[in-house]
């Protein structure tokens, strides 16, 4: 039996956070969906094709470390209902605080009532990456920070591109 992972998420910017989870999800998958969020009527900071194109570099070296296979597509309505697209029977999440826990305990539960056959599976944050949100990442880049230890270069560049014409 495949055992398929469905990583629901905006990946806008992915971080190493993102990565850590992937990476750990993918030992025990056979193949790992990453699911971008699109959400009409909210514009992204990354435009979407940017995002699966950062998200595909990204991933090529835990794919080739772990010999799971990593997809990536896009879902613009309920996580569940695109995991169960992707013959998915696990929903993998990240978990990097009290919060965080809190409410992907309630979407878990709610998912379990709109699809009982799929299984959502937490995973607490490596604490070398316990802080990182892309929200914050988007903050400290708009103010001029550097965000190098929070992303991969070739985000980092993307990020740096993006807020030229923002």
């Amino acid at each position: 039996m495949t055992r398929i992972g469905f990583y629901p998420g905006s990946f806008d910017p992915v971080t190493f956070g993102h990565l850590d989870v992937i990476a750990r999800a993918a030992r025990f998958m056979d193949k790992l969906v990453l699911g971008v969020g699109v959400h009409h009527g909210k514009a992204p900071f990354l435009e979407t094709p940017l995002r699966l194109e950062l998200l595909t570099r990204a991933c090529e070296p835990v794919s080739n470390a772990t010999g799971c296979e990593i997809a990536i597509e896009t879902f613009d309505g309920l996580a569940v209902d695109a995991a169960r697209k992707t013959g998915a029977g696990i929903i993998v999440r990240g978990l990097r605080d009290a919060s965080d826990f809190d409410y992907e305990v309630q979407m878990g539960q709610m998912n379990a009532g709109l699809a009982p056959d799929i299984e959502t599976v937490f995973l607490a944050a490596s604490p070398a990456t316990r802080m990182i949100a892309s929200s914050l990442v988007k903050q400290i880049a708009k103010m001029g920070g550097d965000i190098s230890t929070f992303v991969p270069e070739a985000v980092n560049s993307a990020v740096l591109e993006t807020l030229k014409t923002k």
